[in-house]
């Protein structure tokens, strides 16, 4: 049989940007609260020194999440990968801004870009393979013939384990500048907004509707970090499987309007969520999309239950 060949990553010709949002880092104030939670949710957890690391099923050797110990939940930083060749284009995008910066205290990254947002946020920019999808995937929602059953029973459903992490939404005290920042510093582009409230922005190497995303918040911090199922069954699965491991606080099921992805969110023991995200729009290397600006009553959610009062909190803010 002929070797196996690796998919080659979409890419859009002479376009310096991110290809993907590589991981997160954050501290907690409980680690062992911290596994116990994101296992539930379906994620492989590994302890390491100094924290731990989070894993997904699609990419089982991909690190997405590294979370340390802390006083308190905290945002550390954000990483992103970028193509080799880009590497040397971004060392002097960076240098000729005067942006370049040391990584946050204890991290260890010799190979790594370090910079910081208009806010202070801790953005990595490394080399590393591209994660984000190179094409939407296909989904179909069709039922059963006549005459066939097209459900199962709840006890043979097997545990809702998310692909890939789909993209990472941060609190921001000013959203209209981290959106123009991240465009003209890391090439991300602006898929849709609602006046100052929130921006969601894609990658211009081909990418979800949005692999980074802003709200806004009297500071900085993590709101929510979105996880891709396969089905809109998963995302409905994981809103029990969350309630029987005891986290039933969270929004949903819903469908959004802005990426039109079905959705239900966990609430994390330190208020910020994790989404279960099914079938989100996706904008090709080869598109210029069409930035939308809406009016908020039109911004959020299709349908779904409404929006819990503390869903837009930010416990990274003291008082």
């Amino acid at each position: 049989m002929p070797a196996k060949t690796a998919a080659i990553a979409s890419r859009r010709p002479g376009v310096l940007a991110v290809h993907s949002v590589d991981h997160v880092g954050f501290a907690v104030p409980d680690l062992a609260q911290a596994r116990q939670f994101y296992e539930a949710f379906g994620l492989d957890v590994k302890s390491v020194p100094g924290g731990l690391e989070v894993y997904a099923a699609a990419n089982p050797e991909h690190c997405w999440m590294k979370i340390s110990a802390g006083p308190g939940k905290r945002l550390r930083y954000i990483s992103f990968g970028i193509f080799a060749d880009d590497l040397p284009r971004f060392r002097a995008r960076l240098s000729k801004s005067g942006l370049p910066t040391a990584p946050p205290e204890g991290i260890q990254s010799s190979d790594s870009l370090w910079l910081r947002d208009p806010h202070g946020v801790a953005i990595e920019i490394r080399v590393a393979d591209k994660y984000t999808p190179n094409e939407k995937a296909i989904t179909e929602r069709t039922s059963t013939p006549a005459g066939v059953v097209a459900s199962y029973s709840r006890s043979k459903s097997a545990p809702v384990r998310p692909q890939r992490l789909s993209h990472v939404a941060l609190f921001s005290p000013n959203v209209p500048r981290s959106a123009a920042f991240y465009k003209e510093t890391l090439g991300v582009r602006l898929s849709d907004s609602s006046l100052d409230i929130v921006a969601f922005m894609h990658g211009a190497h081909g990418s979800d509707h949005h692999m980074i995303a802003f709200v806004k918040s009297g500071g900085t911090g993590l709101h929510h970090v979105s996880w891709a199922v396969g089905s809109l069954d998963e995302v409905g699965l994981g809103a029990a499987q969350m309630d029987a491991a005891g986290h039933p606080r969270g929004w949903g099921t819903g469908r959004h309007v802005l990426g039109s992805n079905y959705f239900f969110y966990v609430r994390d023991p330190w208020g910020s969520h994790c989404e279960y995200s099914f079938d989100i729009d996706y904008v090709p290397a080869t598109m210029d999309w069409h930035a939308g600006e809406h009016a908020p009553q039109d911004a959020l959610y299709l349908w779904g239950p409404n929006l819990p009062e503390d869903f837009m909190n930010n416990t990274e803010i003291a008082g």
